[in-house]
């Protein structure tokens, strides 16, 4: 018998030291982020279930701050069940005092979108009152990650989590939720970081300013004309980002590898409003179905890091609209259209790889020994005569499997008679003969030009069958030419970054 209670309690002493789940924040943690993700770690994989609710309260008076319904969609999984834009007037499904008319006003800064009775799970990130379709739960093995509405925790207060039962299950059936007794509470930091502050610290794990790169962006204010630097701990960053309006802003990850910025986003889970086509008028920002999206924004720098899609189709790594946009030792992954670049951007060792059209959009843009690996063609560039298009410059082509072609058009755009593609001295690894496609009749304002394109043994590639409009550089006749378009100034309005690159 006694042999028998020594076995109880010794299995007692395992369980409560091996629990059958660990939670982020930890309960009872104190000075965490407000903009913190809530994580539960089991023993095996768990299921997300299809009703129940996800509550966050506030502990001194147990009301609710923000709620998550497991029956609401996360969003579209069809293209045929697009909703009409904007996805939400009022913001979120809370039970929280109306916002006011200027809070939810929609159609900024796309300022085309009207009211509409969307029901998919809905989030406003970085301001834009639009809204994009999330996931309220994502499960990685045995990790399930459950992300608030942006923005309603505050600093300086306690919290308390319940999760009814059902929200999500264990084969075992060991999780039955979470109810107040649970005790799964923790209190925010005190306060933000000081308003002066002018370098942020991002770490995942909590122990930095913000646990997410939003919540960095969200701090710094718009149009400042001060110099703002965000470095990011090596970390797994599953999130939507978003901003716009920012200024002078370096964002620099610990290690190109180690940094992780993904989430599963495309075109048919955050579509385009049905009554914008395009975003081909500067000013105008449908578009919402990438994983990282830089809007309206000026003298940004991304370095060190890696961003992706995770989700295939119409699926962009990082989509921008700004001026003077600097990607220096970034990865981007993306799906048809990796990479999206309106505005002035400067490129260099970066990696892009995509399913085709992998780099869209109407520039000017300087790729500067980048690496850019692609099923299908490799860009779909839409320049006017307002601006250069895309410019390579000592830059390595792969195509994987089919063999793309460089650059495509479409007679349906204007631009297609205006397309601009430069290749200066570009290695070209399985690229198709022809290497361009869909020339317009009228040829004269197109420039798909190369100059010195070479294999991966460093031999001149036999240019006999490209495609007709399209040129070959000569170094002799081209001279000024090849000497223009290896000069980023010349491209970018005067800028060129090469200055602060290592010597």
């Amino acid at each position: 018998m006694k042999q028998l209670l020594t076995l109880l309690c010794t299995l007692l002493m395992v369980a409560c030291e091996n629990p059958q789940q660990e939670f982020f924040p930890s309960k009872g943690a104190k000075e965490v982020n407000p903009d913190t993700r809530l994580v539960i770690n089991f023993r095996s994989e768990p299921m997300i279930g299809s009703s129940g609710m996800i509550r966050i309260h506030d502990a001194e008076t147990d009301r609710v701050i923000d709620s998550l319904d497991l029956s609401i969609p996360a969003g579209p999984t069809e293209r045929s069940k697009h909703p009409k834009a904007p996805y939400t007037w009022e913001p979120y499904n809370y039970d929280q005092p109306r916002r006011t008319n200027a809070d939810t006003k929609p159609g900024t800064p796309s300022g085309v979108a009207g009211p509409t009775s969307d029901t998919y799970q809905l989030t406003i990130i970085g301001s834009f009152t639009d809204g994009f379709h999330f996931y309220p739960i994502i499960v990685t093995d045995t990790k399930a990650e459950i992300y608030p509405h942006h923005n309603l925790l505050q600093y300086d207060t306690e919290y308390y989590v319940t999760i009814d039962d059902g929200v999500l299950t264990t084969r075992d059936k060991s999780f039955r939720g979470i109810s107040k007794a649970d005790g799964w509470s923790f209190k925010t930091k005190r306060t933000a970081p000081a308003a002066h502050k002018r370098v942020l610290i991002v770490a995942s794990d909590g122990s930095g300013d913000f646990t997410t790169l939003q919540g960095a962006m969200d701090f710094i204010p718009d149009h400042s004309t001060e110099q703002y630097t965000v470095y990011v701990q090596n970390g797994d960053y599953e999130e939507l980002v978003y901003f716009r309006n920012k200024r002078n802003v370096t964002i620099e990850g610990e290690s190109r590898d180690g940094v992780y910025i993904h989430y599963p986003n495309n075109e048919v889970f955050n579509p385009h409003p049905v009554d914008v086509a395009t975003n081909e008028w500067p000013g105008t920002f449908p578009s919402r179905r990438a994983a990282f999206m830089i809007d309206n924004c000026q003298d940004i720098t991304l370095r060190n890091l890696t961003i992706a899609t995770t989700l295939r189709g119409q699926a962009e790594g990082l989509l921008i609209n700004g001026e003077r946009i600097f990607l220096e030792e970034v990865t981007i992954n993306g799906s048809g259209d990796a990479l999206q670049a309106n505005g002035s951007c400067y490129f260099y060792r970066c990696k892009i790889k995509g399913d085709g059209d992998t780099i869209l959009g109407r520039g000017p843009c300087y790729f500067d020994r980048c690496k850019i690996i692609s099923r299908g063609p490799f860009m779909w560039i839409r320049n006017t005569e307002a601006n250069h298009g895309n410019i390579f410059f000592h830059c390595r082509f792969k195509g994987l499997g089919g063999s793309p072609v460089l650059a495509r058009t479409s007679e349906k755009y204007p631009s297609a008679k205006t397309s601009e593609a430069v290749l200066i001295e570009c290695q070209l690894e399985d690229v198709a003969a022809e290497g361009w496609a869909g020339l317009p009749k009228d040829c004269s304002r197109v420039r798909y030009w190369e100059y010195n394109s070479r294999d991966t043994e460093d031999n001149p590639i036999d240019m006999s069958q490209r495609a007709a409009g399209s040129r070959r550089l000569d170094p002799a006749h081209d001279r000024e030419w090849i000497r223009y378009y290896s000069d980023p100034s010349n491209i970018l309005y005067g800028w060129n970054p090469r200055h602060v690159l290592p010597k």
